[in-house]
């Protein structure tokens, strides 16, 4: 258990995650210079599966939704081997077992998808039946909307393997990776990348043209419910209109009983006292077909009435 001197910060053990876990620990020993902030690596089975597609790690291993990548996290959380857990918030389910929350989130990173190829130029720059790799179910759907030429194929493993795997290929023509993710482990995510295996380039799609994932570059904090003492450290690092935007978001993939395997993609914005949100939902299954869209705006502090308003308003 956590002591008002002490936390232990629970995290996967991804370049990325590392990254994350260490922007949480910063703000927390700036809110609380005196404690003592420990770092727990739990591998997670979406981090030890990367030999199959996420959909298939759910079904071989018997874990729902995005659970692949919090599972261990949360049997950490709930032994009390950790107080609390830093996730991309785009990995945590919308509905949580009863005994965790998210209570906390860092301020949100850009939200748009990149598109990474071999040659700079971008979605227009990809030759006719270009083959494109991505584990999304939502960017495989989302591009084939824009290109129905282009071929998706999935792909596995962190951000710097992925990378890799693009330039040394003869077979992968691009690859769809979060701007987020990319700036949080230093690239150059709207140009020029190195990896071992050469140059790769990178071109941030508009988002709002290719709406991204609910939660996307957003880290999110969960802890266990009532424990007060972890609650109040991550509580004061809490960034509001993140937790605005994201509560809408979530909320409206949680009405649409979404997860990984639907692809569903919402962005939020907050103007003045307004929320304004637009989503896009597509139907599952090989085919791309048309998808129902709506956009919406509602009173900034209702945010789970705006998500309401627009799943009804889907058509």
């Amino acid at each position: 258990m956590s002591t008002p001197n002490k936390l232990v910060v629970g995290t996967r053990g991804s370049a990325l995650a590392l990254v994350q876990a260490t922007m949480t620990e910063g703000l927390l020993r700036e809110a609380f210079p005196e404690a003592e902030i420990v770092r727990k690596v739990i591998t997670t089975t979406g981090d030890r599966r990367t030999d199959v597609s996420l959909a298939d790690v759910a079904k071989i291993e018997g874990v729902f939704d995005k659970g692949v990548f919090i599972k261990e996290l949360e049997l950490a959380l709930e032994s009390g081997e950790i107080d609390i857990a830093v996730h991309s918030l785009k990995d945590v389910p919308t509905v949580l077992e009863d005994q965790f929350e998210i209570i906390s989130v860092l301020e949100r990173a850009a939200v748009a998808d990149v598109l990474v190829t071999k040659q700079p130029g971008g979605i227009d720059a990809l030759p006719q039946g270009a083959k494109v790799a991505s584990s999304s179910c939502r960017r495989q759907k989302m591009l084939r909307w824009i290109r129905p030429d282009i071929e998706m194929v999935d792909i596995r493993g962190n951000v710097p393997t992925r990378l890799r795997k693009l330039a040394e290929s003869q077979d992968i023509d691009g690859i769809l990776l979060a701007e987020a993710g990319l700036v949080r482990l230093g690239y150059n995510a709207t140009g020029e990348m190195t990896t071992e295996a050469g140059s790769v380039y990178g071109d941030a799609v508009d988002a709002e043209r290719f709406l991204p994932a609910a939660g996307q570059g957003a880290v999110g904090i969960e802890v266990r419910k009532g424990d007060e003492v972890s609650a109040a450290f991550v509580r004061a690092i809490n960034h509001e209109p993140t937790m605005t935007r994201i509560t809408a978001e979530r909320e409206f993939l949680r009405l649409l009983d979404g997860g990984c395997h639907t692809p569903v993609g919402v962005t939020s914005h907050i103007f003045g006292d307004s929320l304004l949100m637009e989503g896009i939902v597509f139907p599952e299954g090989e085919s791309i077909g048309d998808p129902m869209t709506a956009e919406v705006s509602g009173c900034l502090t209702e945010p789970l009435k705006v998500a309401q308003t627009l799943f009804k308003s889907l058509s």
